[in-house]
């Protein structure tokens, strides 16, 4: 019998609605006050559509986003009444949250930047001095939705069928979560890409994807990226 599909909660441990619009606008290099609708509505629900598609429990406020989208895209769409003006655009009802939720996510980096009280008194945690991948590349956390991007980029390279249909039928979320223990407890760290196979089909990511978000809730490891070259690292906690 097959083993019931494994299902990933993300809520309140990763990124948000906000955090996917932002991650978008960046990836796309959009202005906040300019933003293509159109272009961002698509792509939000493309990513809304892989999570459920590898049974990750996409939160309430997901959906509730998705459709204030809809709604402004289908509002610009519609031609205006002889009554009707112009001068507010549509666009404001998701700029002004997006001006607001920035503000508070510079505010909120500035004070993790800041210097934590007894930092420089007690002796710092070796596993600390690890979370780094060279002395002189700049390195930047890496959320879900960077994470997808990366693994719907191994996903683009696997030939045939490109339809993502989660099966458990080769290897369990829970013994990848095991694997990928045992690689970290003996080297400590690896990249992304050394966790899968010359040549993996579709299971193999999908259940590696699973693995790593449950390995990130459970505060297992820590991932990061080079800021130059991309290359993301596993650090074992």
């Amino acid at each position: 019998m097959q083993e019931e599909l494994y299902k990933v909660q993300i809520d309140n441990i990763f990124e948000g609605p906000m955090d996917l619009l932002v991650h978008l606008i960046k990836k796309h290099e959009m202005d906040i006050y300019d933003i293509p609708i159109a272009l961002i509505t698509e792509q939000y629900l493309e990513y809304l559509q892989w999570m459920k598609a590898i049974n990750i429990d996409v939160a309430g406020d997901f959906i509730l986003m998705a459709s204030t989208l809809t709604k402004i895209k289908s509002r610009l769409l519609l031609p205006l009444h002889e009554d009707e003006t112009d001068d507010e655009d549509p666009r404001l009802e998701i700029v002004k949250p997006l001006e607001e939720y920035l503000q508070m996510k510079s505010a909120a980096n500035d004070l993790i930047a800041r210097n934590l009280l007894g930092e420089d008194t007690f002796v710092r945690n070796p596993n600390q001095e690890n979370h780094s991948m060279d002395q002189d590349g700049e390195i930047i956390k890496v959320g879900l939705f960077e994470l997808i991007d990366a693994f719907q980029k191994i996903l683009e390279k696997i030939p045939g069928d490109q339809r993502i249909e989660f099966t458990a039928d080769k290897i369990s979320v829970k013994e990848r979560i095991t694997q990928i223990t045992d690689i970290l407890e003996a080297t400590g760290s690896t990249t992304f890409e050394a966790l899968f196979s010359e040549s993996p089909d579709k299971s193999e990511v999908i259940v590696t994807f699973l693995a790593i978000l449950e390995m990130v809730k459970l505060a297992l490891i820590r991932i990061v990226q080079h800021a130059q070259t991309g290359v993301m690292r596993l650090f074992y906690q």
